[in-house]
């Protein structure tokens, strides 16, 4: 499985404002099929660790706080 490079150039995006997984919230986590959700150490915050999102969408759909963005490719739209 490829590694993400950055945080900002993969298809589910975390707004560490909204994210509570300090908090004990693993929704996110819990919900994807592929396991690619994780808890940054340092931050505490949400972000996806491997690119290969299926783009199902129950991340995004199920997060409490709406802190996770899917960003479909333009022929998935």
């Amino acid at each position: 499985m490829p590694l993400a490079a950055q945080f900002t150039t993969v298809p589910v995006v975390v707004d560490d404002e909204k994210c509570i997984a300090e908090k004990g919230c693993r929704v996110c986590i819990d919900v994807c099929p592929l396991d690619i959700l994780r808890i940054n150490e340092e931050t505490e915050k949400a972000y996806m660790a491997y690119d290969e999102c299926w783009y199902c969408m129950p991340c995004e759909s199920d997060c409490p706080t709406g802190a996770v963005k899917v960003n479909l490719p333009y022929l998935l739209k």
